[in-house]
């Protein structure tokens, strides 16, 4: 019986043989990784024949979230469905926006919520009135689970302006919102996820008037939504919110992010496309 042939072995003849070349001196990677990036493909010189580097560039499928630090919903949202899409999808696929502020307040009385488990949160009436209002120059905020979720949507802004970097801060909001108390747990959360940030530094943003400057952008972005918002979590891709695409947000949102990349590299179906989504989006 004759020898096995190593498959290394096989994948090289694959590569090199219709043009009877050789690999470039500086390619130290084994054969099976030549054509997992560019960079390798061209350092050994077999970038013509890694057919799914030929696919074009797409630009990061955009999501904004419009939410409440306390919306039972929310949390339920970013934590689970959120959270996890980001956990799995490679950097370049998939670009978030947080903007917590929420229903503007209607005066006393239960959330109302929608779906299992629940899924959405309405203000309990269509009679709103502002959340926010000025009071002598400074900014004063009514928030539809009270003056705690007010401060937690405080908090979690001033930590976005404070951290700047999305990975920094991204995963502090997820360990506050998967929690007990978001608004008595931000310096254990730190320890874990991010020791490098001041928690004086954020208390200061938080008590001061940059908080309140930050808290009121929050309000022009939710105001300004086209369709206006009716309930939380409120999800807006790429630029668009529509009930199919807050449905299947919903229901999958790593499909649905998964489905928009690849139609943006060419491959695969539009919104609203079943099929299971081409490999090599999912990190390791």
């Amino acid at each position: 019986m004759a020898p096995a042939v190593p498959l290394a072995l096989l994948v090289l003849v694959a590569l090199l043989a219709p043009g009877l070349g050789v690999a470039f001196p500086s390619c130290e990677y084994p054969a099976h990784l030549w054509c997992s990036s560019r960079e390798i493909a061209v350092a050994c010189q077999v970038e013509s024949r890694c057919t799914n580097l030929s696919r074009p560039a797409a630009a990061p499928v955009e999501l904004s979230l419009y939410y409440e630090s306390l919306c039972p919903a929310c949390r339920e949202f970013l934590v689970q469905e959120l959270f996890t899409t980001w956990l799995l999808l490679p950097a370049e696929a998939l670009s978030i926006t947080l903007v917590p502020y929420g229903n503007a307040e209607v005066g006393a009385g239960p959330t109302r919520c929608r779906g299992r488990s629940p899924r959405r949160c309405r203000p309990r009436s269509d009679r709103l009135v502002p959340q926010e209002r000025n009071v002598s120059g400074k900014w004063h905020f009514q928030c539809q689970h009270g003056p705690e979720e007010c401060l937690g949507n405080m908090i979690e802004t001033c930590l976005m302006h404070e951290a700047k970097n999305f990975s920094t801060y991204f995963p502090v909001i997820f360990c506050l919102e998967s929690g007990n108390s978001v608004t008595k747990n931000l310096e254990a959360c730190l320890q874990v996820y991010a020791p490098q940030l001041d928690r004086g530094r954020i208390a200061a943003c938080v008590q001061g008037d940059t908080g309140a400057a930050l808290m009121h952008r929050n309000a022009q972005l939710t105001e300004a939504l086209n369709p206006p918002h009716q309930y939380v979590p409120w999800v807006v891709v790429n630029g668009k919110h529509t009930d199919e695409l807050q449905a299947q947000a919903e229901a999958s949102l790593l499909g649905l992010i998964c489905r928009l990349y690849q139609v943006g590299r060419g491959v695969g179906g539009g919104l609203g496309d079943t099929s299971p989504s081409p490999p090599g989006l999912y990190r390791p």
